[in-house]
């Protein structure tokens, strides 16, 4: 019997731009100061755990990657970077307010599965093929236990990969609650080709994990 992979995907803290209701896409936002305290009670809270990575694999943009050095300095990881797991190209809508961009770039009728998001950005499907590129490539490391710090749009994708689920147009398919720092525990047998969800569990009211 092989040995099996155990994931954990974790969405970075609160960044500015979370805090101030903008667009992010791939601008760069960093964490607020509350960000950075839901990454140190993450990191406390999996430190009593007792939880071992053999590596911690990042976004390279700064919301994500401050997350995961955070949890490095507690986990004694050291970090590497991978633009696959970046947050998904929203083109123009980066750095907008949510109301100012409805306004000034309304949605569409049918945003169909083709569409580039933001004129310029990714469409629906470019980040579903870019989510199974992101698995792809972790699961051609050695199996072991893996952390992935990432982001919301991105790991919503690469769990619809993960679980068989087919995009929608108007992104009418399954949404999951993924607050800051919310993560995601998975297991994948190379000898079953099946994965396992082991659970979500997302920050308390106040947005922090206890």
């Amino acid at each position: 019997m092989s040995e099996a992979y155990f994931v954990t995907l974790v969405r970075h803290g609160e960044s500015t731009a979370n805090a101030e209701g903008r667009h992010q896409g791939q601008m760069d936002f960093p964490l607020t100061e509350r960000g950075q305290a839901q990454a140190q009670a993450l990191a406390r809270r999996w430190l009593r755990e007792g939880r071992r990575y053999h590596a911690l694999i990042a976004s390279p943009l700064s919301r994500a990657l401050q997350t995961a050095q955070i949890l490095a300095d507690t986990l004694n990881l050291d970090i590497e970077t991978d633009p696959l797991w970046m947050e998904r190209d929203n083109g123009v809508l980066a750095g907008w307010r949510w109301e100012e961009a409805r306004e000034r770039f309304p949605i569409p009728d049918l945003l169909h599965l083709y569409h580039p998001v933001g004129d310029t950005g990714e469409s629906i499907w470019d980040l579903y093929l870019r989510a199974g590129q992101a698995i792809q490539r972790l699961l051609r490391r050695p199996p072991g236990r893996y952390l992935v710090v990432s982001h919301g749009g991105l790991l919503h994708m690469v769990l619809y990969a993960i679980l068989g689920i087919a995009p929608q147009p108007n992104f009418l398919g399954p949404r999951f609650v993924l607050r800051n720092t919310a993560f995601v525990d998975l297991e994948y047998r190379p000898e079953e080709g099946r994965w396992r969800l082991h659970g979500l569990t997302n920050p308390n009211e106040e947005g922090f994990l206890g």
